[in-house]
């Protein structure tokens, strides 16, 4: 594998003789989303601050790019500091400054761009968080999530190498949650930085993850793609995991990924493992919808068709799950392919006023200035075998998607 952008080897740190941080090793790599989860007082913060520099380890060595921290001239690594960005878990903002100038702060600090620029880049992040309303006011005028807010567009304006999260989607309802790690994801892709982010928002982050890092007593008990975690037989991470097993997907409803094994797992252990089951992947491409009208218009979709997929398959017995940032996966317990495949065109007849016409009202009252598009609602059936794991169903159905529901905009009266 590549060096690593930043690797921590064998670092401790102790606070009036409390070990926090217990010969960590770790490794975050370049242009991926590292998510760092583990219970309260392990040590997240305490890491994230020093990767910034605002502490020192007591023991140990940090990297970047395979050169030591502390053996760094203070210009090359202010350097190094200058390409990172930091949103603080209390957001930090200036009370004496407006929006617009908690925003652009970062670039009157470290740039000698024309004010008018400044300022044109920090309304794009504003308009880019859909802060347009709050762009005057101050931060005591604003609601704690709209805060938040500010902060993240602050965290960006000023197109960073590096971006460090601490509790980016604290105190956030779940479309706003998911808004902002979709707009993490999107923005990370656009711009190329590496995002390294603590959260407890647990299972949301794990949709945008490539790697993940648990803490567990001071130390590092995994590190890697959160679907290898699931796979470990080892007690901490089993332990960690199962305390997630209450958690639903607070977007969609659906079970969390973690209950959805749990379901699988008891039925392939049941009777019936040894009769017929079925599966389906439904989809719908969210950065169509992220691209013309917004983040919280492309996820208020989502989330109508994880509610309306609840709903309609439940009542038979079906239990699902988003498995990915756009698809939901739904097992047919005890149903043959053909019984499934009924149960989905079925569900796609009704689609059209279950979410279809939600679609709709999100586009015609996000539309704006946006040019036309066409939204796509896959699915794809397969038969379920006792041996199957769900990464085999999953691929599976992607094999076979197929449209079974398609909205086509009409802006303005203009047919496509």
């Amino acid at each position: 594998m590549d060096t690593p952008l930043i690797e921590f080897r064998n670092v401790t740190k102790r606070f009036n003789g409390r070990t926090v941080l217990n010969d960590v090793n770790l490794s975050i790599y370049e242009n991926q989303v590292t998510t760092i989860i583990g219970k309260s007082g392990t040590g997240k913060s305490v890491l994230l601050k020093h990767i910034i520099g605002l502490l020192k380890p007591d023991e140990g060595t940090i990297l970047f790019q395979g050169t030591p921290v502390n053996k760094m001239k203070k210009a090359e690594w202010e350097g190094h500091r200058h390409k990172i960005a930091y949103l603080f878990q209390n957001n930090a903002l200036l009370d004496s400054m407006t929006v617009l100038e908690n925003v652009a702060f970062p670039l009157r600090q470290t740039t000698d761009l024309p004010k008018a620029e400044i300022e044109k880049r920090a309304m794009k992040r504003i308009e880019d968080l859909e802060l347009l309303e709050a762009v005057g006011k101050f931060p005591s005028e604003l609601s704690g999530g709209m805060q938040k807010r500010v902060a993240l567009a602050r965290a960006l304006v000023t197109d960073p190498q590096i971006v460090l999260f601490d509790e980016p989607t604290t105190g956030q309802d779940p479309i706003r949650k998911n808004m902002i790690l979709s707009m993490i994801i999107h923005y990370r892709k656009k711009y190329g930085f590496t995002a390294i982010m603590i959260s407890h928002d647990i299972p949301d982050v794990f949709f945008i993850s490539d790697r993940v890092i648990i803490l567990w007593e001071g130390g590092v008990g995994f590190e890697g793609p959160y679907e290898e975690a699931l796979k470990q037989n080892v007690p901490m991470i089993d332990e960690f995991l199962r305390s997630l097993d209450g958690f639903e997907d607070q977007l969609t409803g659906l079970l969390s990924r973690e209950a959805f094994k749990m379901h699988y797992s008891g039925m392939l252990g049941s009777a019936a493992r040894e009769t017929t089951s079925s599966a389906a992947l439904f989809g719908v491409r969210l950065n169509i919808l992220y691209e013309a009208l917004g983040a919280q218009a492309a996820l208020e979709a989502l989330r109508a068709l994880g509610e309306y997929t609840n709903r309609y398959f439940n009542a038979i017995g079906g239990f699902s799950a988003r498995h990915s940032r756009d698809e939901i996966l739904t097992i047919f317990p005890r149903k043959t392919i053909e019984e499934a495949r009924k149960l989905v065109e079925d569900y796609s007849l009704e689609l059209e006023h279950g979410v279809i016409d939600h679609i709709r009202d999100i586009a015609s009252a996000n539309a704006g200035e946006a040019t036309c598009f066409d939204i796509h609602i896959h699915a794809g059936v397969t038969e379920v075998s006792p041996d199957d794991t769900i990464d085999e169903i999953i691929e599976k159905g992607r094999a076979k998607q197929e449209i079974i529901s398609t909205y086509r905009c009409d802006f303005g009266g203009k047919d496509q």
